[in-house]
């Protein structure tokens, strides 16, 4: 931002999301990164090295450098790291889902209010050039269709599977339901779900289908056992159909006019969704230190407990299922087998 100093960061967990924050504060010339912490040293070690980062031996020496941090930890230690850094009158972004409970969730946000600092969840998806061409077009959706479809983590040396904590509910699912309540502003009237444990201790594959008080209607299939990745997102409306394909940044518009149909196709400008996100971040905590006023990022952290609410609603209609039919499923996980 011009003519504002340059924002202190630093980022606490350094796996696969965690890494790439780091990297991208690096190179961000609205930030001055501080450096990293994670409980694996080692793994903070090879991060520092790569991108020659200061790695911090304690969270708290790192926070008390910085203005702000982004949290990459594991979802079930959200708010155990997050609510610490908002006492201290740090500005967080953590990554997604907010929190793995909802309670977590909701102390998180009342931290942040009460501290009085700028708080994001990192939904990277609403950053995706296809999410730009859709907020467009929100009028008039009557049907959401979106698939989320990504094969089983590989296992991590004296950790679980990444994502595999919580649900697919949780780990992938929970983008799709943060577009659609954006794109749907409405109250949801009733939930159906189907979904089951495969190779974890939870729900590996979902269907959810959301009714909305409005008539507008959402079905998400999520899945992390599946061979084949897709994050497609398609929206029917009164009189156009409309396709997006997240990962190859392509889309489609089939619009009804005066001569029958006409299809076009949308050519999405490439940009770095993750780089966006954090420049967002970072934008809102400088207009909120140079007004004094309160700035919330794309997707401040009541929306993201937003989310969570209906991905857990989501996960306890699929145990209600399981429960009423009979269904019963094991308890091991293949990272317990020989």
């Amino acid at each position: 931002m011009e003519n504002m100093p340059k924002l202190k960061v630093g980022v606490i967990g350094t796996g696969a999301l965690g890494r790439h924050h780091a990297r991208l504060y690096a190179q961000s010339p609205n930030a001055e990164m501080v450096g990293i912490f994670d409980v694996q040293q080692e793994a903070a070690r090879k991060v520092g090295e790569e991108f020659n980062l200061r790695v911090f031996d304690r969270w708290q020496d790192l926070a008390a450098e910085c203005d702000a941090l982004s949290v990459a930890v594991p979802a079930n230690y959200h708010a155990l790291t997050t609510i610490p850094l908002l006492e201290m009158g740090k500005h967080v972004l953590v990554e997604k889902p907010i929190a793995a409970k909802l309670e977590e969730a909701r102390a998180m946000c009342e931290a942040a209010e009460k501290h009085n600092c700028v708080f994001g969840v990192g939904h990277v998806e609403r950053f995706n050039p296809a999410m730009d061409f859709l907020e467009k077009y929100a009028h008039n959706t009557r049907f959401i269709e979106a698939h989320r479809l990504a094969a089983y983590p590989p296992p991590r040396p004296g950790m679980p599977r990444r994502g595999t904590e919580v649900s697919v509910v949780l780990d992938l699912m929970i983008h799709d339901i943060d577009l659609v309540l954006r794109m749907v502003n409405a109250e949801i009237e009733k939930i159906d779900v189907v979904g089951i444990p495969v190779l974890s201790g939870s729900e590996d594959i979902v269907n959810a289908r959301i009714k909305f008080v409005n008539g507008c209607c959402a079905s998400l299939t999520a899945s992390r056992v599946s061979q084949n990745p897709m994050r497609r997102f398609r929206v029917f409306q009164k009189d156009s159909y409309i396709s997006m394909d997240y990962g190859k940044h392509f889309g489609m518009v089939l619009k009804r006019n005066k001569l029958g149909l006409a299809r076009k196709d949308v050519e999405l400008d490439e940009k770095n969704a993750l780089a966006e996100e954090l420049e967002d971040f970072i934008a809102a905590v400088q207009k909120s230190r140079a007004t004094g006023e309160l700035q919330q990022p794309r997707v401040s952290g009541r929306q993201g407990l937003n989310a969570l609410e209906v991905a857990v609603a989501i996960e306890n209609e699929a145990r209600r299922y399981n429960k009423e039919y009979g269904f019963e499923f094991p308890t091991w996980s293949p990272d317990e087998m020989v």
